[in-house]
């Protein structure tokens, strides 16, 4: 999605007010606020921990969007995001390995898999000099240039990721708060999704996106790394030179 145009008194604005008080940041904030709300409630009142999670979804969406409608863009602001989000997704698949202790190989393997990828994305955007770690333009993996660079399928990713996780805590919680077994929610979990009713249409509808996330993950890591070993073969040619 094209960047919004930024108000001709935006720029004014920008310089003279606080990077900490930006409209974006203070959205990050609220973000912290209500994610670390929910997970102090997560084992106590599920209705609670869902609402106040997607309200944090939410705006993750209206920080990026506030940015730069008010050219309130920030290195400070693109950090703090990152690491909210995966702070956020870690204490989802722990949750997730609590709940689903057969599958917690699993769960604790994309937790791995998302910190590395985006550890290494990000150390490889200051190696290249880029100003984003979003900026694909001159990456050979078609994947990573369609992800980062159209909005809509990043969002239906990143929303496929989300709202796979959710549903799974979601029913979960709601069966164990009401004293109800785990095997009991995994048999509910595989009905939803054979009678299409909404729990399981939204696991359904969710899978794609989910699974072309951790995709991106893993090609994430392969392109980053490549540019880590070529910065240090460059070194290696410029010192024996």
């Amino acid at each position: 999605m094209a960047e919004v145009p930024a108000p001709a008194s935006a720029s004014a604005r920008q310089s003279s007010w606080p990077i900490y008080l930006y409209v974006p940041n203070l959205i990050g904030y609220a973000r912290i606020l209500a994610n670390a709300t929910a997970f102090g409630v997560a084992f106590t009142n599920k209705d609670l921990f869902v609402t106040l999670y997607f309200i944090s979804f939410v705006c993750d969406e209206l920080d990026g969007r506030f940015a730069r409608m008010l050219n309130q863009t920030s290195t400070f602001g693109a950090v703090l995001d990152m690491v909210t989000d995966r702070v956020s997704t870690a204490a989802l698949l722990v949750l997730l390995t609590h709940f689903y202790k057969a599958w917690y190989g699993l769960f604790l393997g994309l937790l791995a898999l998302d910190i590395s990828s985006h550890w290494l994305q990000m150390y490889s955007t200051f190696l290249s000099s880029k100003t984003s770690h979003k900026d694909m333009g001159d990456s050979k993996s078609t994947l990573l240039r369609l992800y980062y660079h159209n909005r809509y399928f990043m969002g239906y990713c990143c929303i496929g990721a989300e709202v796979l996780t959710l549903p799974l805590l979601s029913e979960c919680l709601g069966f164990l708060l009401n004293n109800r077994s785990l095997l009991e929610c995994g048999q509910v979990t595989i009905q939803a999704i054979s009678a299409k009713t909404i729990f399981g249409v939204l696991l359904l509808a969710s899978l794609p996106g989910c699974v072309i996330k951790q995709l991106v993950n893993v090609v994430q890591i392969k392109t980053a790394a490549d540019l880590c070993v070529n910065y240090d073969i460059q070194k290696q040619k410029s010192k024996s030179q």
